[in-house]
């Protein structure tokens, strides 16, 4: 007889990477597209002290310890944010 809940294993990132890549064509996209958006959250969190507030804050429930590219990851699974290639993105041929 057992005692309590059954161990679910969990991979390190939550929600898993497998889910993750359904919103882009390869993890290089995934990873590009996911620190971008940590860096927009960042520099939110950074102006609120300011009064600024130029970025996007966060579009999901957050706690207040949670880093920023967790934020991201869930935003992006949630479908929330879609990955566009931006001027920076695009490099020349030959």
């Amino acid at each position: 007889m057992s005692f309590g809940t059954e161990p679910t294993p969990a991979g390190l990132a939550d929600p898993a990477l497998d889910k993750l890549m359904e919103h882009a064509d390869s993890k290089y996209a995934l990873a590009i597209f996911a620190a971008k958006r940590a860096r927009q959250i960042n520099s939110y969190f950074r102006q609120l002290d300011e009064g600024l507030l130029q970025n996007v804050g966060p579009l999901v429930e957050y706690e207040n310890d949670e880093k920023p590219l967790s934020i991201a990851f869930r935003e992006i699974d949630k479908g929330l944010l879609e990955e566009k290639l931006g001027e920076d993105d695009l490099t020349e041929g030959n």
